[in-house]
């Protein structure tokens, strides 16, 4: 933030017009007592309105009208740049937004005018004392750019002729014409409204039986059917799953196919269903003695 301070030379003195000192005593009371300092940027704010800026003088008179120290009303006035800290135009105080989108659309070229019609250097009165300007951020208008403000109006879509008109407006003390300078609304296309142009949107002639309750209709159809489909899907698969297919019978392996189709190929072959302490199953049928040394008898 750049640094901001008070201007070189002040006035000697301020005061509030009867009207706005009413209206500060007002606004006082919406706050608790004791928190009579929460209404300092609103009668800073009234006091800019009422001079076209914000004087040494008067952050005082503020101070000691809300009981705060004036160190704290200074520092409200010198954070927030929506307050003028110098003298500034007495018919109007341009503010030209100096951001991307604005710089992109021509802000550039206004800015040049404002040096050629007010003065070379922003915060600058006019020869005249009408006019005064300054390039400040993001004013929130970018789908119009290149835009300014005026406080509180904004004016958009500009171009040099419409920016040199309209400072020859304010001098001529013309009624002004915020907003877009070109054949849009707000931030409508050029030329007007493209959708929703049907007069029967407006008229009342499609409410409870229009196509908009048609498409509702259908569409609330569409997806109880959709989730008809998912529910009963869920239940089949629940289904398979409690009461599986019977299994089919493992295939034999290879191995033993081709064992039992070799088995009365080999004669006295042992019977592994039987133990081998049984003497059936020795190739002798048992028939021979063997003694304990190993040799047959």
């Amino acid at each position: 933030m750049s640094v901001r301070r008070l201007a070189a030379e002040q006035p000697a003195s301020f005061a509030l017009t009867p009207e706005n000192l009413a209206w500060a005593e007002k606004t006082v009371l919406k706050f608790p007592e004791g928190k009579q300092a929460s209404a300092v940027i609103q009668i800073l704010w009234r006091v800019q309105e009422q001079e076209g800026w914000v004087s040494e003088p008067a952050i005082r008179f503020v101070a000691d009208f809300l009981g705060m120290p004036y160190i704290r009303v200074l520092e409200v006035a010198t954070f927030y740049t929506m307050f003028l800290l110098a003298p500034v135009g007495k018919k109007a105080h341009i503010q030209v937004c100096g951001t991307t989108p604005c710089m992109v659309r021509g802000a550039g070229d206004i800015i040049s005018a404002c040096k050629k019609r007010i003065h070379p250097e922003p915060f600058h009165v006019s020869e005249n004392g009408d006019l005064s300007w300054e390039e400040v951020e993001c004013l929130g208008a970018c789908v119009n750019a290149p835009m300014l403000q005026i406080a509180p109006d904004t004016y958009e879509d500009l171009t040099v002729e419409s920016f040199n008109k309209l400072v020859d407006d304010i001098e001529a003390g013309r009624p002004l014409k915020p907003g877009p300078q070109v054949d849009r609304f707000n931030s409508m296309p050029l030329g007007g409204q493209r959708v929703l142009t049907s007069p029967e949107l407006y008229d009342g002639s499609m409410i409870g039986k229009g196509a908009g309750l048609q498409a509702a209709v259908e569409a609330i159809a569409a997806r109880e059917a959709a989730e008809a489909a998912k529910a009963a899907e869920a239940a089949a698969a629940a289904s398979a799953t409690a009461d599986p297919a019977p299994a089919k019978e493992p295939v034999a392996p290879a191995v033993k196919v081709h064992a039992e189709a070799d088995k009365d190929k080999v004669p006295n072959q042992v019977d592994q269903s039987k133990p081998a302490s049984d003497p059936a199953v020795r190739p002798d049928k048992g028939t021979e003695q063997v003694a304990q040394s190993g040799k047959k008898e």
